[in-house]
C-alpha cells in the first residue's frame, strides 16, 4: 500500500489500523462468500454490513470513495497474484472467477456506503439551511444562526435581498434548492433557499442590484409572481427585505403586467391597498415627507397637476404660472422620488402618497 498509494503513507496510525481490518475482513468474507455460493453453483450479492462492519463509518470522511476504490483493487490485485502459489492449480480459474465477481459486488458495496453517507449528509445540511431561512425571516439571526449559515456555505459577502416565489411542480426540493444555489454561485453570489409550503424562499448575498440578482434565479421558481425585497445590510437585517418581499407576494395578483422578477417597492400602491403598514411608512417617509419638506409648492403643483388630468397648460392656468415652471416642479418631483408623474403607475404611487400625507 505505500509502494502503490500515495495517500496511504499520509494517514494517521489509527486510520491505517482501520484500513488494515478492512482488508482482512474482506478476505475472511470472501473466504466465507465462496464457500456459501459454490455449494450453490452460483454467486449471489456481497452484504455491505458484512464487508465495512470492521471500520467505524468515520473512515468514509476521512478516505474518499475513490481511494476506497483504489485500496480494494489492490486487495484483489495482491490475492490474483498469490492463487497459485496457495492453491490446487485445478481450483485457480474457479477461484479466480470467485475473486472477479466478489471484487465487482465489493464496488458496489462501497458505492452504497458512500452514497448512503452522502444521502445523510446532504438531508442534514437541507434541515439546517431550512432552520436557518426561517430563523432569518423571524428575525432571530444571532451568532448561532450565522455560524449555522456559514455552515452551509453561506459566505457573508455584502448587501443581502430576500426573493420569493411559488414552488416550481415536479420539482424535489432539494433539486431546486441545488440549481438555485449553482445559478447565484456562477453571478458570484451567496444563496441560501428552503420550501415553506407553497413558497420557495432565496436568500442571495454580494447584491448591487436586487433586480439583476433576482433575475438569475427567477427561471428556477414555479409560475406566478416573483418578488425581490430591498437590499439589506447584512443576514441579520435580511428579514426587513423578507417582510417587503413577503407584503409584495401577498399584493402581487392586484397587479397582474407586473415583470417577472418584480421589486417590492414597485408594488407599493398593490401593498398599501392590501393593508401593508410598511408600505404606508414607505410612502410616507420616502414620497410625501421629501416632497412637504422640499418646497410647499411642490405638493401643491402635483395636485393641480393630478386634478387637471396630469395635463401641463390646464395646471399652469390653475396655478397662475408658465408651463415651463410645471415642467421644473415636477422634474424636482422626479429627482426627489424616483417617481416620474407623467408615468401611469408612478402617478398611482404619487397619488397614494399624497392622500396618506393628508391624513
Amino acid at each position: 500500500m505505500e509502494t502503490d498509494l500515495p495517500w496511504y503513507a499520509d494517514l494517521g496510525a489509527e486510520e491505517r489500523s482501520w484500513i488494515g481490518l478492512i482488508v482482512q475482513a474482506g478476505i475472511g468474507d470472501f473466504i466465507d462468500w465462496y464457500k456459501q455460493n459454490s455449494m450453490q453453483m452460483s454467486f449471489g450479492q456481497v452484504r455491505e454490513a458484512s464487508l465495512f462492519n470492521a471500520s467505524p463509518r468515520a473512515l468514509a470522511g476521512t478516505i474518499s470513495l475513490h481511494q476506497t476504490v483504489d485500496l480494494i483493487r489492490l486487495s484483489f490485485e495482491v490475492v490474483e497474484q498469490n492463487l497459485d502459489a496457495i492453491l490446487d492449480p485445478d481450483d485457480v480459474a474457479d477461484v479466480q472467477e470467485g475473486v472477479l465477481r466478489y471484487g465487482r459486488e465489493a464496488a458496489f458495496a462501497t458505492a452504497e456506503v458512500y452514497a448512503r453517507a452522502a444521502e445523510v449528509r446532504g438531508a442534514w445540511d437541507a434541515r439546517l439551511e431550512a432552520l436557518v431561512v426561517d430563523a432569518v425571516l423571524r428575525d432571530e439571526t444571532d451568532d448561532d444562526v450565522l455560524s449555522r449559515a456559514s455552515a452551509v456555505g453561506w459566505g457573508a459577502r455584502g448587501d443581502v435581498a430576500v426573493v420569493l416565489g411559488a414552488v416550481p411542480q415536479n420539482r424535489t426540493e432539494a433539486g431546486v434548492i441545488d440549481a438555485v444555489r449553482d445559478a447565484a454561485r456562477a453571478a458570484g453570489m451567496d444563496a441560501l433557499g428552503a420550501v415553506q409550503g407553497h413558497r420557495l424562499v432565496v436568500i442571495l448575498g454580494g447584491v448591487s442590484d436586487p433586480e439583476k440578482a433576482a433575475a438569475t434565479v427567477v427561471s428556477h421558481f414555479g409560475e406566478g409572481p416573483v418578488v425581490v425585497g430591498p437590499v439589506a445590510a447584512d443576514l441579520g437585517h435580511a428579514y426587513l427585505s423578507a417582510l417587503a418581499a413577503a407584503a409584495g407576494l401577498r399584493a402581487a395578483p392586484a397587479w397582474p403586467e407586473a415583470p417577472r422578477p418584480v421589486q417590492s417597492e414597485d408594488l407599493l400602491p398593490e401593498r398599501i391597498l392590501a393593508g401593508d403598514e410598511w408600505a404606508r411608512v414607505e410612502a410616507l417617509e420616502g414620497i410625501y415627507t421629501p416632497l412637504a419638506d422640499a418646497r410647499g409648492t411642490l405638493v401643491e403643483t402635483l395636485s393641480a397637476y393630478f386634478a387637471h388630468g396630469t395635463s401641463i397648460e390646464p395646471t399652469a392656468r390653475a396655478l397662475f404660472v408658465h408651463p415651463n415652471t410645471v415642467r421644473y416642479r415636477l422634474g424636482q418631483v422626479a429627482d426627489l422620488t424616483g417617481l416620474t408623474p407623467s408615468q401611469p403607475r408612478d402617478a398611482l404611487a404619487l397619488q397614494m402618497a399624497l392622500a396618506l400625507g393628508r391624513l
